[in-house]
């Protein structure tokens, strides 16, 4: 050990201009083009959720004129979930071998134009397919977004950019509802003979939708491949011509004009190959130890977490909800009470209002929710480094869930919706999920562990969907306390994940092996 401190093989390191990847990313700074990325990430989420998400909206607004039953709505609910499920795997498997900028940019194309095929489906079961291939060729692009960000800004602010980003993605949902308020209610019908459809509001929701990932896939042409992803498959001098730009874009504005001082990079021990892996090379490693454990861990978490099953009906349960408060004085009902009541005695259909359209209200509760969620989001992220990743997931499971049991206990109309709205900010584990996951699994895994993790969430949630569409109807206690059970229990399977913030305020010499050390959590 030298006097001042350091390692003495740290300090040899830099005797030739070589430094490990992380402190290279360091040097290069955080700045303009850290910040556009941010952007160009978050309007990536919203764009996947546009494509994976809008059939909460179109589901209910699309059934007269597809006159859907209950049970075809749950499996139109399904069906993008089933398309986001299949290709989790794949367009990981293809990032992970391919790169991600060029992955990101042939899914996004891709998905918008199926997507926008979709818009002229004559009926339901045409609906269904399209929304499956459109989600199923969307499927990579959340993990894919979040990977190339984490992977092209320093460590120190990982953590931040995630949850920036994570909250982003819950707004999005939000977002799709801003949109709806003005296309929904649109009383328009256009015949078109020669497609055999009317081309209606919800038809043009579906097209506008579109247009995000069409925006994205433009713009990523602006941006750079992740450096870590190139240095990993050992093209060190195209890994530094990308640093050099990210500093100097970075510095742009700044007093600092010099260019990036790092002439090589270190080469990692377990350095990849620039030939691709195999499929069965590229996923031994997270079926054995010791990635198999986290593994594991992470898929339960995301199985656990069926918030998202919860939103499917949530503009359902809000549109119910808020036609009881404007109909009925009785505020000593819960929100299965109210469910049940209205199932019962069906209200009567405003004969000015467009067939199947949701209340303005409703959707702006949707939106307000939306935004709650990002907020907190937000709120978690300047207490993460103090708390750390897994007490956070342990603190915000155990609250929401216990709020999803007792919210059909408490015999008020208001406070029970109130506990309903808690239990739905349970979403917002998403991000810490995410952020777990990218300290967990090495560069050349991270896309696939990620996606086949996020898989086991969407395989719940095919189940659950079509549970909790059955439950509401017939038995909507039951169905609260079985998913905020679930939910809750998050916070037991997290406990065996080791606390995170050992790993924050490393030396700096120490940081590639800080970066290893996540591995083997």
């Amino acid at each position: 050990m030298s006097f001042n401190g350091k390692d003495e093989n740290a300090e040899l390191q830099y005797t030739d201009g070589k430094v490990p990847f992380e402190e290279a990313l360091n040097k290069a700074g955080f700045g303009l083009y850290s910040y556009l990325l941010v952007a160009l990430t978050g309007f990536l989420i919203i764009a996947f959720a546009c494509v994976g998400f809008s059939s909460m909206f179109l589901i209910p607004t699309s059934a007269c004129e597809l006159e859907t039953t209950t049970a075809q709505q749950g499996l139109l609910a399904a069906g993008p979930i089933v398309g986001l499920l299949l290709g989790a795997a794949p367009w990981g498997y293809v990032a992970d071998t391919r790169g991600r900028r060029m992955t990101l940019v042939v899914s996004l194309a891709c998905a918008a134009v199926v997507n926008s095929v979709a818009s002229i489906s004559v009926n339901w079961i045409m609906l269904l397919i399209l929304q499956f291939f459109a989600t199923l060729l969307a499927a990579g692009q959340f993990s894919l977004s979040m990977t190339l960000l984490s992977e092209s800004v320093p460590m120190a602010k990982r953590n931040q950019v995630v949850m920036v980003v994570t909250s982003i993605f819950i707004l999005a949902q939000g977002l799709i509802a801003v949109i709806a308020i003005p296309i929904i209610p649109l009383p328009f019908a256009y015949e078109l003979p020669a497609l055999g459809i009317v081309w209606n509001s919800w038809r043009t929701l579906m097209l506008v939708a579109t247009i995000p990932s069409i925006i994205s896939a433009c713009c990523l042409f602006f941006f750079c491949e992740s450096p870590k992803y190139v240095f990993s498959k050992g093209r060190e001098e195209e890994a530094l011509d990308i640093l050099r730009r990210i500093h100097r874009i970075n510095n742009s504005f700044g007093k600092n004009k010099e260019e990036l001082q790092v002439k090589g990079l270190q080469m990692e021990l377990q350095q990849a190959s620039d030939k691709p892996k195999s499929k069965k090379e590229q996923f031994a490693p997270l079926v054995r130890a010791p990635l198999l454990k986290y593994m594991i861990i992470m898929t339960l978490l995301f199985v656990f977490q069926q918030i998202g099953s919860l939103l499917v009906w949530f503009p359902t349960v809000a549109n119910v909800f808020i036609e009881s408060l404007e109909t009925d004085s009785l505020m000593n009902r819960t929100v299965c009470d109210v469910l049940r009541a209205n199932f019962e005695s069906p209200p009567e259909p405003d004969p000015d209002a467009v067939p199947c359209s949701l209340n303005n209200t409703a959707m702006l509760i949707v939106l307000g929710v939306s935004a709650m969620q990002s907020i907190l989001s937000n709120v978690i992220n300047l207490f993460l480094n103090l708390v750390g990743r897994r007490n956070m997931v342990i603190i915000i499971t155990s609250v929401c869930g216990v709020s999803g049991i007792i919210m059909n206990l408490v015999p008020n109309t208001i406070a029970s919706g109130v506990l309903y709205v808690v239990l739905l900010m349970g979403l917002v584990v998403l991000g810490l999920y995410t952020a777990i996951a990218v300290a967990l699994f090495p560069t050349d895994l991270r896309v696939l562990a990620l996606g086949l993790s996020m898989s086991g969430a969407r395989i719940g949630t095919i189940a659950s969907v079509q549970i909790l569409n059955y439950l509401l109807v017939n038995n909507c206690d039951a169905g609260f306390y079985i998913f905020a059970t679930l939910f809750g229990s998050s916070a037991i399977v997290a406990a065996f994940l080791p606390d995170d913030r050992r790993l924050v305020q490393k030396p700096e010499s120490d940081q590639k092996k800080t970066d290893e050390d996540a591995t083997h959590l």
